[in-house]
């Protein structure tokens, strides 16, 4: 069904993120990082955007993804980082995963909302739930 849904525009539309809003302020700076991963990969990005630590996933949340941290400097901190840093086997890695994916699916109901960055269209979710409970999982799952 993916194939058909790239022909005949199955892509999720979602409203315009509000350029005055405090979530546009982050992206504003976050636009360098942002534009450092998205150089990086071709593949979709949603921003829960925060004052200090903003949550990307990268992919398809929730079927195939990965997540990175924008800290408030503009350090960059990717899930395969945090991986590598912690050695974490592949049964850890899988129940992390696992649980973010739950995490994800348990509030697709937020609002989302539609930006552009250096000409590439990225999802905005302002959700400090859905930012509280990714840190929640990584940090019990010793990420």
């Amino acid at each position: 069904m993916g194939i058909f849904d790239k022909l005949f525009g199955g892509k999720k539309s979602f409203p315009k993120l509000d350029d005055g809003s405090p979530y546009a302020r982050y992206l504003e700076n976050m636009k360098g990082p942002l534009t450092k991963l998205m150089e990086d990969t071709s593949d979709p990005i949603e921003v829960i955007p925060s004052e200090n630590r903003s949550l990307v996933f990268i992919g398809n949340p929730p079927k195939r993804f990965g997540i990175a941290w924008v800290g408030k400097d503009g350090k960059i901190v990717t899930f395969k980082n945090m991986i590598e840093e912690k050695s974490l086997s592949a049964l850890h890695l899988e129940k992390l995963s696992n649980s973010l994916r739950d995490v994800y699916v348990s509030h697709k109901s937020e609002p989302r909302y539609a930006t552009t960055i250096r000409d590439r269209q990225i999802v905005v979710t302002p959700s400090e739930h859905l930012l509280s409970d990714v840190k929640k999982v990584i940090d019990k799952m010793g990420g």
